[in-house]
């Protein structure tokens, strides 16, 4: 199953997971749809080698995902075990669970329940513990490192101060990644609480140097004397709140103190679709066909990690723990600093 939101590359590990069962072992595979919903309503269909061998490149799920359903809270009410009592009428030896912390959260708590689970992480923002990339990280680096390029263009014309607003949670690795591969002047990150006024000036110094600003900022991003932005708050989800905002929210700050135009724009869900980059497919392959391993060898409980160039596994409970920010001593981040780029602090 692929729970929580789509990102490029679930099709891969839909694809390696499948063929790499049936072709090593001849195991029956099946596809939950809608993630954890799929389970708690019996929806599920078979996967053949036919079903996977052209989706590899194909951007979404073929299975269908859900950011909100939770089994331990499904409108107000603990319905795993029905989802549970799904599972054994179906005949599931093991359960293959693909997705970020709350989905990894969920799917520990199933495995303590006595379902096997194996865990794939998969995430845009790059956040999990215990991993050094999850993939489709990469592919919306790559979309945010465009958009920087296109804005940039803008701005030299106009000789204005172009933010961008990206996703990420309360990680800031898509807005360091993206902002660093297009050459963007101010980079502000969850991590590093900015000061608009400093902001203000980078703007101004951007501006008399070379005609204009670009920034990038992080949802999660936020003044040292504010809080991040809420924009909703979903109540059955694993992951209630909502950022984003945090760019407009700048751009009224800055028009009151800049003679140049600001303007800001929003990223949001263009980074999570399309297909994967090479990079990506690659990796959700890598960790699809490691799954299928841990699967044969009865190994349950664990998520696939990826540790320099080789998978490896994690014990989900310690993935379950929290996630992954980004250090104050990370390379990107030293590197930003020392090229002049300004971190608003």
């Amino acid at each position: 199953m692929t729970g929580g939101g789509d990102c490029p590359g679930l099709n891969a590990v839909i694809r390696a997971v499948t063929q790499s069962l049936i072709l090593q072992a001849g195991v029956r595979v099946t596809g939950i749809e809608q993630g954890f919903l799929g389970l708690i309503e019996g929806r599920f269909r078979p996967l053949e080698l036919a079903d996977v061998t052209h989706i590899l490149g194909d951007g979404g799920t073929v299975l269908g995902a859900h950011n909100a359903a939770n089994p331990f809270d499904w409108h107000g009410e603990d319905v795993s075990a029905q989802a549970l009592a799904n599972a054994r009428a179906l005949g599931l030896d093991a359960l293959v669970v693909v997705g970020g912390d709350g989905t990894m959260r969920i799917a520990h708590r199933f495995d303590q329940l006595g379902l096997p689970v194996v865990g794939v992480p998969k995430t845009i923002d790059n956040d999990l513990l215990h991993t050094d990339r999850t993939f489709g990280f990469d592919s919306a680096v790559a979309v945010v490192s465009e958009a920087l390029q296109r804005l940039q263009t803008t701005a030299r014309s106009h000789q204005r101060v172009m933010i961008l607003e990206t996703m990420g949670r309360y990680a800031g690795w898509i807005a360091l990644h993206g902002g660093l591969a297009a050459g963007a002047d101010i980079l502000l990150i969850p991590e590093v609480p900015f000061s608009p006024h400093i902001v203000a000036e980078a703007c101004t110094h951007c501006v008399a140097r070379q005609g204009y600003a670009l920034i990038c900022i992080a949802e999660g991003a936020h003044a040292a004397t504010g809080k991040q932005i809420v924009r909703a708050h979903l109540p059955h989800s694993p992951d209630p709140l909502r950022l984003g905002g945090v760019g407009e929210w700048l751009c009224q700050q800055l028009e009151g103190t800049l003679t140049s135009e600001v303007r800001s724009t929003q990223l949001g869900h263009i980074q999570r679709g399309g297909p994967p980059t090479p990079f990506d497919a690659v990796l959700a392959t890598l960790f699809g066909w490691h799954a299928a391993q841990l699967v044969l060898q009865g190994q349950f409980g664990r998520m696939v990690v990826l540790r320099g160039q080789a998978c490896a596994s994690v014990p989900l409970v310690d993935v379950a723990q929290g996630i992954r920010t980004v250090g104050l001593n990370d390379p990107a981040l030293l590197a930003a600093r020392d090229l002049g780029i300004c971190l608003g602090n």
